[in-house]
């Protein structure tokens, strides 16, 4: 459990420091907008004082020619000239823009810097104003921090899909290759189990207690034996067959009776109820069912109750295992199926962890906590495609 909250603490700081790099970004970005648009004021005032001082010198005179001249040579922004009769009589904009030089077209250009709040310059002659909008560069600028947000969320996206999917590729490797080692290390001690049994038999003949202990021993080799073949199997695509799933939910839920308190009351449904049919590996199915059925038994303590329901749902199969146990935290009914996550002092977390492989990945279907309240209960929901 550490393991996961440990995590959890880190994702919630990574995104805390993602956010304040994003609100720097966008701050500075900002303050650098602010001083490229006051130089660039500061830069038309400069050439308005520029042209008032040079009229000034000839005889007081006004001839717009010298300020267009010089709004031609101001390419970086884009500026209109007004005459003191309100007439626009000057731009620069280019003919690259697919703009024309009618009044209506710069009426409507003129409209538009006054509704974004633009003060206008007088130009050199009383009367005269000048009107300009910010450079591109300015613009780009401005639009940085959602181009950098764009970018940074596309890479992590990116990162985040391709470390993923890395690593559930490697946590299936590493799943098979431990199954089918541990397989592999079981046959060799079973196989020698079952020649001890055999002689152990032939020495029984006509001892009615030790043939009965030698087919209790043979059971239990057994048992090893499907458990051996159930790991063999992880990793490689099982064999699946259509079958019942009433008939075979109730062999594994009898199967757990057997060696659960008699204070657990299971419920589930009546083998004459109407056949509810999926292809599915037998082996590997009950393995999910037990695994699910073990810890609904260890919730409760060894007393409550434990009730199974098998029916088609929206053309699947739906097969819901409840309990009175201790519930499972909203918080954590996803956490769950992680590998390692276990609130047993002894417990490995692997079991719902190979349950959810199990059922989605060899099953095509899907596992999930229907619901859970502390101290009340857990409901755990299979949905398997019906054959």
């Amino acid at each position: 459990m550490q393991i996961y909250k440990n995590k959890s603490n880190w994702k919630w700081l990574l995104a805390v420091m993602g956010f304040v790099i994003v609100l720097l970004s966008m701050f500075y970005s900002q303050y650098l907008a602010k001083n490229l648009a006051d130089r660039e004021l500061a830069a038309v005032k400069l050439y308005t004082e520029a042209l008032r001082s040079t009229t000034s010198m000839k005889d007081g005179n006004e001839d717009t020619g010298m300020e267009l001249a010089v709004i031609q040579e101001l390419n970086t922004l884009r500026i209109i000239l007004e005459d003191e009769s309100g007439k626009l009589v000057g731009h620069n904009y280019s003919d690259d823009d697919e703009t024309t030089t009618d009044q209506k077209f710069l009426q409507q250009r003129k409209e538009r810097l006054l509704t974004k709040g633009l003060v206008p310059v007088k130009g050199f002659g009383s009367s005269h104003r000048i009107y300009f909008e910010n450079s591109k560069l300015y613009s780009r600028i401005s639009f940085f921090p959602l181009a950098q947000i764009l970018l940074l969320g596309t890479f992590v996206l990116f990162g985040y899909y391709v470390f993923s999917t890395s690593r559930r590729a490697e946590q299936n490797r590493v799943w098979a290759g431990m199954a089918k080692e541990t397989a592999h290390q079981l046959g060799t001690p079973i196989s020698a189990i079952i020649g001890w049994i055999e002689h152990l038999k032939e020495m029984s003949d006509g001892n009615e207690a030790q043939v009965e202990v030698v087919t209790e021993l043979r059971n239990d080799v057994s048992r090893l034996e499907l458990i051996a073949d159930r790991f063999s199997k992880i990793g490689s695509k099982p064999e699946l067959e259509e079958i019942d799933l009433i008939q075979e939910m109730h062999a594994c839920v009898l199967y757990m009776k057997k060696r659960a308190s008699r204070r657990v009351d299971f419920k589930f449904p009546d083998l004459t109820a109407t056949p509810v049919r999926a292809k599915i590996n037998s082996h590997l199915f009950d393995w999910v069912i037990e695994n699910l059925l073990r810890n609904a038994l260890d919730a409760m303590d060894g007393q409550g109750q434990i009730t199974v329901e098998i029916a088609e749902v929206e053309g699947r199969a739906q097969i819901d295992i409840s309990d009175t146990g201790k519930g499972i935290p909203t918080n954590k009914q996803k956490t769950v199926f992680n590998p390692g996550y276990t609130t047993k002092k002894r417990g490995w977390g692997l079991g719902l962890s190979l349950a959810k492989r199990i059922i989605e990945n060899y099953h095509s279907g899907k596992i999930f906590v229907k619901n859970s309240k502390v101290n009340e209960g857990t409901t755990f929901t299979i949905q398997l495609p019906l054959a």
